[in-house]
């Protein structure tokens, strides 16, 4: 009985842990939908949450960098530190010049890689040929379109980017915590008696 006590209560644990990452995955996805509908505010959110991710990522290198201040890295530790926290100073202060930047340099990533892409599958013709070149042909094409409507696509772009990324990762902590319990319950309800106190045991 007690085998059986002890394995219920870690089953009930694990069912709890799993119950949790379904409520955050529910919660990233809520953030996505709204996200998604509400493009400009998730830009401005994006922009704000990166440039406390910069702030705080240069306080911690800063305090690296005095700990470790008898080392060759020291002034390469807090020249790093330093730029970090100045890019996050900019970015806190003009959230909407800053995604103008990036969403510049995004729609030039865009069309580059499709570029290269399309020239690659071209030449190469390899066994992915018209998957490369679809791939290729999509880069392109989103990079232009960025760019046309550029600085206003600043506006939805990082938002959509952000919103989708919220989304698609909620998507997988709910399936991560749905599975999780479906698969302690059928443990649970497999296991005998005997195998429960071996393995409290």
């Amino acid at each position: 009985m007690a085998g059986r006590d002890a394995s219920s209560n870690e089953g009930r644990k694990l069912k709890r842990g799993f119950g949790l990452l379904t409520f955050l995955g529910a919660i990233l996805v809520l953030g996505g939908i709204v996200g998604l509908l509400y493009t400009g505010v998730a830009t401005l959110t994006s922009m704000i949450l990166f440039g406390w991710l910069l702030l705080v990522g240069g306080l911690v290198g800063l305090l690296q960098a005095v700990q470790s201040r008898g080392s060759n890295f020291f002034w390469l530790g807090v020249v790093v530190a330093a730029l970090n926290l100045a890019a996050g100073i900019v970015v806190i202060r003009h959230p909407e010049g800053t995604a103008e930047a990036l969403t510049m340099f995004a729609a030039l990533l865009f069309l580059t890689g499709g570029v290269f892409r399309l020239v690659g599958s071209v030449v190469v013709r390899g066994p992915q040929f018209g998957w490369t070149l679809v791939q290729g042909a999509f880069g392109v094409l989103l990079g232009l379109f960025v760019l046309f409507d550029w600085p206003h696509s600043s506006l939805y772009v990082l938002g959509c980017f952000f919103s989708l990324a919220l989304l698609f990762d909620g998507l997988g902590l709910i399936a991560i915590g749905t599975g999780g319990r479906q698969m302690v319950n059928n443990l649970v309800a497999t296991a005998t008696p005997e195998d429960q106190e071996e393995s409290h045991n």
